[in-house]
């Protein structure tokens, strides 16, 4: 595990020792998302992941997450999507963004999946 990695995962550790009511709701998205920043090594992707899976925010968007670039240019036809464009229509998501994440990583599975399946070597007998 590189050392900066394993850094970010101690200082989180710490940081739920000192506050054991870091993984539940505080005030808005943004007020969860700006709390958990301050933690040493947590950047904006992490935050966004732990409010939406561990704290349950119901608007929490990691727009930078491969897997929902991935399933926002398969849903648009296109090679690739950028963050930007991505964080500007998910906001007509409000307040539901996490459903949206949930199903553009559904769809990036079901895309890996099956070109997976595609491109796997058939065996001789069928």
């Amino acid at each position: 595990m590189p050392f900066a990695r394993q850094s970010s995962l101690k200082a989180l550790a710490q940081a739920t020792v000192v506050d054991a009511n870091l993984f539940r709701p505080f005030g808005t998205i943004e007020e969860s998302i700006l709390r958990l920043r301050t933690i040493r090594g947590v950047g904006e992707w992490t935050a966004q992941y732990i409010a939406l899976r561990a704290i349950r925010e119901m608007d929490a968007f990691p727009a930078s997450d491969i897997g929902l670039l991935r399933g926002a240019a398969r849903m648009d036809g296109e090679p690739r999507s950028t963050s930007a464009s991505l964080l500007n229509r998910a906001e007509a998501w409000r307040p539901w963004r996490a459903y949206a994440a949930q199903h553009l990583w559904a769809s990036d599975a079901t895309a890996i999946s099956t070109s997976a399946a595609i491109s796997a070597p058939r065996s001789a007998h069928g």
